[in-house]
């Protein structure tokens, strides 16, 4: 991370920093648990690639002259040559990527722009992914250097962040350029990732839907990961990204916040927060500084590096750092949530589903915070798929709005939120008794507290985040302070999930309450059961309904629809004089 990671390094007397990462290395649990999926060697203390891999990539990356790749067949050819050297070819491609390859290099590129891949960019591209074991080992020995709350030291090394386990992994962006460089030469190994419930992470799967059934919009998928690596190989940039995995405590942890039930729902006395609809619009382009919500599939990237093309795999190929996540993040549970923080986006586009397309280069002039995040916080929370009417029953509703609840969910005040539990229900003695547990205060295999986001924001040298100074003293952690970011959002679980538009909207307008967030704001994507949101949201304003009053008239309205005792929609249930929603 350059100049960034000097500022928040704490210097450890005695040996230098590069000594001490390399003696500790075959002992980092970090590593440990993410090695078997990395297509690098550990020896020695060293990350490296084995000899003949070498070979190849310093061929490649001297240019066409000496590696003779030329076209896409001949990159193929490379790949399996890479594959075979780390004895990973005896896990097949996915069917058709030879001939997806050679499609998109020597027929769908033009000739003026397949000449400048074959002659600059990929020489360049292979070059990072040479230097991928070095970039590694740089990571590992900085990914020490933060201090959380009572001069801890927090780990943000590479990791796989397992289910139930919260921590935060912090990448520069050298280093992920490097990780997609290996996707795509296919060089991550798949043999156990199943067993992990890990997501594709390899890019043959991309390149082979081009063929058989060509799509414009697979091909502007592909269009924006080769314009990223253009982008990179000319100027490699210098920020950093931070992947989250949150989790709600399915007990009562210290520092943690829990599960909530219907009754925690029903009696919370939170005011609504303000509410505002745009029929127009995205949501990667808000101007608020909002947190922008992923309608994301449990498993982090959806179809992505499949033929996925809707709101979750279209951010990832205009922001295709995200994908990183992809590697070492295991599907999500019901509890839990990922956030990410700096990626930055490289692609303009225009459509959705088959009529994406890419349409240009975009320059994101997003604000860098102290730790070199770009100031794009993502938020991935899958929806119930294809809940059809057991979206209604109560133990469906309580996981929605849990699920959004813990995307949304800010910690730095995390204190506010101890007051509010314990005002709906948890007993201070009970609390109390629970922050004893010596069960609960036990370390991860990170060497984090178990809390979320453990770390404290870095500036200038000093561990301080000013706005959680006397929250610290509680315990609240967090990579930023979030004062008065919103929820930028629209129809999560909807449209090919099947959840229902007006029900979703409510349900993510109670988790951005109850998360103390000061507004939504709703993209509606020109969806008809949604015209009349703005006169919903200001009517129920006005009667200065709580999220437990607003919950209490959704519980009830779903009631009625399951035992008959209604067919319209929850906005003309409410207020009988709208037009209702198929009218």
């Amino acid at each position: 991370m350059g100049n960034i990671t000097s500022k928040v390094w704490k210097k450890i007397p005695g040996k230098t920093q590069r000594e001490r990462g390399r003696e500790r290395m075959e002992e980092r649990e970090d590593l440990k648990s993410i090695l078997p999926y990395l297509p690098v060697v550990l020896r020695s203390s060293r990350l490296f690639w084995p000899s003949q891999v070498v070979e190849i990539l310093k061929s490649l990356a001297v240019g066409p002259d000496r590696s003779r790749v030329l076209s896409g067949e001949l990159l193929f050819a490379a790949i399996s040559n890479l594959r075979h050297a780390l004895s990973v070819s005896s896990e097949p491609f996915a069917p058709f990527a030879p001939q997806g390859y050679a499609l998109f290099f020597d027929e769908l590129m033009s000739k003026e722009k397949s000449k400048k891949w074959f002659e600059q960019v990929f020489p360049m591209l292979a070059n990072l992914v040479l230097r991928f074991p070095s970039l590694l080992e740089t990571h590992y020995q900085n990914a020490d250097g933060f201090i959380n709350r009572g001069g801890v030291v927090a780990k943000t090394g590479l990791c796989l962040l397992n289910s139930q386990e919260d921590g935060v992994v912090l990448l520069n962006q050298e280093l992920v350029g490097a990780l997609l460089g290996c996707s795509f030469f296919c060089l991550f190994p798949l043999a156990t990732r199943g067993d992990k419930h890990l997501p594709t992470i390899n890019f043959d799967h991309l390149f082979a839907s081009l063929y058989g059934s060509h799509n414009q919009n697979q091909e502007s998928k592909i269009n924006c990961i080769i314009h990223y690596f253009e982008r990179i190989c000319a100027n490699i940039p210098m920020g950093s990204v931070s992947f989250e995995r949150k989790v709600l405590a399915l007990g009562h942890r210290p520092l943690c916040i829990s599960y909530p039930d219907a009754k925690f729902w029903g009696t919370s006395t939170v005011p609504l927060c303000q509410f505002e609809a745009h029929s127009s619009g995205l949501i990667e382009d808000q101007s608020k500084g909002a947190l922008e919500v992923d309608f994301a599939n449990k498993y982090l990237g959806g179809g992505a590096l499949h033929r996925g093309c809707v709101q979750e795999e279209i951010r990832f190929m205009v922001n295709p750092e995200l994908i990183a996540g992809m590697l070492f993040l295991p599907a999500l549970a019901d509890n839990e949530s990922i956030e990410v923080v700096g990626a930055e986006r490289f692609s303009k586009y225009t459509g959705y589903a088959s009529s994406f397309r890419f349409s240009g280069d975009y320059v994101d002039k997003k604000e860098m915070d102290s730790l070199g995040r770009r100031k794009t916080r993502i938020i991935a929370i899958d929806a119930l798929c294809c809940p059809g009417m057991r979206q209604y029953r109560m133990k469906s509703l309580i996981r929605e709005t849990n699920k959004a609840f813990c995307g949304f969910i800010d910690q730095s005040k995390y204190h506010q939120y101890e007051r509010l539990f314990l005002k709906n229900g948890l007993s201070e003695n009970q609390h109390d008794q629970d922050g004893k547990d010596p069960d609960c205060t036990k370390r991860n295999s990170h060497g984090v507290n178990e809390a979320n986001s453990p770390l404290v924001e870095a500036y200038g040298g000093e561990f301080v985040n000013r706005a959680m100074k006397d929250s610290q003293q509680k315990g609240c952690q967090s990579l930023v302070n979030e004062d008065n970011m919103g929820i930028a959002t629209g129809n999560w679980g909807c449209g090919a999930f099947g959840g229902d538009p007006e029900l979703k909207t409510i349900i993510q307008w109670l988790a951005a309450s109850q998360a103390l967030r000061p507004f939504v704001s709703y993209y509606t994507f020109g969806e008809r059961a949604l015209r009349n949101i703005d006169l919903v949201t200001e009517w129920i304003l006005s009667h200065e309904w709580t999220v437990g009053d607003l919950w209490n008239m959704l519980v009830e309205y779903s009631s009625q629809l399951l035992n008959g005792e209604t067919s319209v929609g929850f906005f003309t249930w409410l207020i009988p004089t709208l037009p209702s929603r198929d009218s």
